[in-house]
């Protein structure tokens, strides 16, 4: 009978020996599966960012943005040493993806070919026209194009748990509102009258607020889920 149960024990111990040895040897090709698709991503940024050249403002620092986001990949895929790690490597290289795109539409050329879209910039919509308002002494513009006034071009995401349409800004809000004390707040301010109907010249009256923000600008395209998160 003893014998009987030590051939039991040693069979499950055989079993769930090479049960965890599967289990490694999946989250080895997880991994390497995240890293060549983060790779993948960063590559393709790479030869953009290094033979797109741009003569306007827009342009060039849309460009310039692409570059910076080209560099914190890198250094993510460097340093990485989990799924997780991998996967913000791709958001990253995604995000500066977006910016590619936004410089080349800026240049005038074909964006290429759709990418995904960055995980925070997913379900926060579009700007589909021109809002101008001023705060606290300063003028600031919004817009679906690229224009002299309107140089900064930001992909979508969420500030301070806030959804910000994609668009180009006269200025970058959202490095405002992520800044030192006080940033905060004032990039808020920015935020409530950029896309609040109650502030500013944006092409729309409180009154038909419901119609461009539920069917159309807001609802529909221009913010995605803004009215449900917050």
């Amino acid at each position: 009978m003893k014998a009987f149960l030590l051939v039991i024990v040693i069979l499950i111990a055989i079993a769930l020996y090479f049960t965890w040895r599967r289990g490694q040897a999946g989250q080895v090709t997880r991994l390497e599966d995240a890293r060549a698709e983060a790779q993948r991503w960063y590559e393709r940024l790479g030869g953009q960012v290094l033979n797109l050249h741009g003569d306007d403002a827009s342009a060039r620092q849309a460009l310039a943005d692409a570059g910076e986001r080209y560099n914190a990949a890198g250094g993510q895929l460097q340093q990485a040493q989990s799924i997780r790690q991998y996967e913000l490597a791709k958001e990253t290289a995604l995000e500066g993806l977006a910016y590619v795109r936004a410089a080349r539409l800026a240049m005038g050329i074909d964006p290429g070919p759709e990418v995904p879209a960055p995980a925070g910039a997913q379900g926060v919509g579009q700007l589909t026209k021109e809002r101008e308002v001023d705060v606290q002494g300063t003028h600031y513009k919004a817009g679906p194009q690229p224009g002299a006034d309107t140089p900064y071009y930001y992909p979508g995401g969420r500030v301070q748990g806030r959804p910000v349409p994609a668009g180009w800004y006269s200025q970058p809000v959202w490095r405002t509102a992520l800044g030192a004390a006080g940033g905060a707040l004032a990039g808020m301010l920015i935020f409530d009258a950029l896309f609040s109907p109650g502030f500013g010249d944006m092409g729309y009256g409180g009154g038909d607020f419901g119609g461009d923000m539920g069917g159309g600008d807001m609802g529909g395209g221009d913010f995605g889920d803004f009215g449900g998160d917050f």
